[in-house]
């Protein structure tokens, strides 16, 4: 690991005067699970490190009539366990549960998650954001892609994005604060991840002196919710595919739905046709079965990924109508 500086704000404020104008002087520090490992494998090198926590204001869970505010830097762990998650969002609490190992639960943040790179061997390998070779050629789209995207896959990005909980807050309506030194902003969470044409871009809605603040969480009442997970192993694994669904019912039908795929895209990937599908239709096999059919239809495999389109396929069913029994 290189020299760096390290410096600990008691501020939000502080932070984002701490933080420097490009990704090359300045990252901050939260759990650390994902930056430090990007440090030791020199992916990334900043100058200076700004830890972030120390700063209260960025702890806690606090409810309202107008849903619940998240900290940034709420750990996995206590949002799985926090009793009125539970109640109140319980597919978010059940994706937060099974979210990586309970060490790393313990120590890496909400806010951690949201923003945490792609986990592609080929990034990870050393050959950039987008995986190519010297050439500029594609080192994914011939080589080991079994974890790769599946949608939105038309490059040059062939990564998945690797937030366990992003797909269900997204399906949940979730915005994000965002603080820079311009001051604050809200967005939808959905629009913080994006998908780069370059190596030059991120693949993330955040500048390199702004903070993600807060998780913006609106009420859940009267819809069903549930989140499902496709990996090869009960022990700690990557995902190949995750879906997550909430549902708003009239009646036996379904009035409104937002499905969430995650691990499948760039980006997590909102279904809009597995929506449609089931629009003023009651949630059973057959119907469970055909949103599970429209969320894949345009998928496009790699050389080495078909797997993931069945996966995907059943992830969507299992979570309607598992919502739907809730």
């Amino acid at each position: 690991m290189r020299p760096f500086e390290y410096a600990s704000a008691t501020s939000v404020q502080q932070a984002v005067a701490l933080l420097g104008a490009s990704w090359e002087e300045t990252e901050v520090l939260a759990g650390g699970s994902d930056l430090l490992a990007l440090m030791k494998d020199e992916i990334v090198h900043p100058k200076r490190l700004i830890n972030i926590k120390e700063i209260g204001e960025l702890r806690g869970i606090r409810s309202s009539t107008e849903g619940v505010r998240i900290g940034a830097l709420v750990t996995l762990n206590d949002l799985a366990e926090d009793v009125r998650i539970r109640q109140s969002h319980p597919a978010l609490s059940h994706a937060a549960d099974e979210a990586a190992s309970p060490q790393i639960r313990n120590v890496a943040t909400l806010g951690g998650n949201l923003c945490q790179r792609p986990r592609c061997w080929y990034f990870r390998g050393g050959f950039g954001l987008l995986g190519q070779g010297a050439k500029g050629e594609s080192l994914v789209v011939n080589g080991d892609n079994r974890y790769h995207a599946i949608l939105g896959n038309e490059g040059p990005a062939y990564f998945v994005s690797p937030s366990t909980v992003a797909p269900v807050l997204i399906a949940y309506g979730a915005k994000i604060r965002l603080v820079s030194p311009k001051g604050p902003r809200e967005i939808p969470l959905e629009k913080f991840f994006r998908t780069p044409r370059s190596e030059n871009e991120r693949e993330h809605d955040l500048a390199p002196n702004e903070i993600l603040t807060e998780v913006l969480l609106p009420s859940a009442a009267g819809t069903k919710s549930a989140s499902y997970e496709v990996r090869q192993k009960d022990a700690f694994d990557w995902p190949y595919a995750t879906a997550s669904v909430v549902l708003r019912m009239k009646g036996n039908t379904v009035e409104s739905a937002r499905i969430v795929l995650g691990h499948v895209a760039p980006v997590p990937w909102i279904s809009r046709e597995a929506e449609e599908s089931i629009k003023s239709k009651p949630i059973n096999e057959e119907t469970a079965g055909a949103a599970g059919a429209a969320a894949v239809a345009g998928a496009k495999p790699l050389t080495g990924n078909r797997h993931k389109v069945q996966l995907a396929k059943v992830a969507v069913k299992r979570a309607l109508l598992e919502a739907a029994r809730a």
